[in-house]
């Protein structure tokens, strides 16, 4: 890597080390200040009827696993659903292979803390902590992502953030 040093001297009085800083961080939390006020994001628009419905799918469908009822977990998935339980994994494609994918981990969910949610079109986005009991994991942090059609979940694929071990 090639750097170079330029040096520059003057014959006019030059400010002090603290003055010349301290004017820095004056002109650059002011410029911080005016972006801030300026250039803000718009704010984001209203659900649309469709999204409500379909965050609110998902979050029955969160709030169902500590019951351990499979049926009642199923009966938020349409027929011909997917459900990729990782990033590393392939989809379990069809309800009875994805009624067998739950069925082998379900005993040991304690429950989904749903963190955020976000909603686009058909699209329901959810930051949760998975907490689990007797098993391998103690805590999964990640994200989930629902695709729905007709209030019911067709995919649904789960991306890893963190994971406590047991």
């Amino acid at each position: 890597m090639l750097t170079k040093t330029i040096s520059m001297k003057s014959n006019s009085a030059s400010p002090s080390a603290s003055q010349t800083r301290r004017s820095a961080l004056r002109t650059a939390g002011l410029g911080l200040a005016t972006m801030a006020c300026v250039s803000r994001p718009a704010d984001a628009s209203e659900w649309t009827a469709a999204e409500k419905a379909n965050v609110q799918v998902v979050s029955d469908f969160c709030a169902a696993w500590p019951s351990h009822d499979i049926d009642k977990i199923m009966s938020f998935f349409a027929e011909n659903c997917a459900y990729r339980m990782t990033e590393t994994q392939e989809p379990t494609k069809g309800r009875q292979a994805v009624m067998d994918r739950i069925k082998s981990f379900l005993d040991m969910v304690q429950g989904f803390e749903v963190i955020e949610t976000f909603a686009k079109g058909p699209m329901v986005f959810n930051e949760r902590h998975d907490h689990f009991k007797g098993g391998p994991l103690k805590m999964w942090h990640g994200v989930g992502v629902f695709f729905l059609q007709a209030g019911k979940i067709v995919e649904w694929s789960d991306y890893t953030i963190s994971m406590d071990r047991a």
